[in-house]
């Protein structure tokens, strides 16, 4: 069975924080860090992991990335940095 992890990054040297999903968080975080060269992540690295949520349904996965994207969401997100 595939599993689907949502999680959120962050880079304290620019105090920015990503939200994203996969099916292979070694290999995209890895991608974020290193491998990208291209996109958001690449101009705030170094990133990490601050959070994650696993979920065995695509659909769920990419329903919390969006709640995640949300008001609601990001004051989640900002109370998660502030215990750092």
């Amino acid at each position: 069975m595939e599993e689907f992890v949502v999680y959120i990054l962050y880079s304290e040297r620019f105090n920015k924080n990503y939200t994203g999903f996969t099916s292979n968080l070694i290999e995209r975080f890895k991608s974020h860090n290193n491998l990208g060269t291209k996109g958001y992540t690449l101009k705030f690295r170094p990133w990490k992991v601050i959070h994650v949520e696993f979920f065995t349904s695509k659909s769920k996965a990419m329903e919390r990335e969006k709640y995640l994207k949300t008001g609601a969401g990001r004051e989640f997100i900002k109370n998660l940095i502030s215990k750092l």
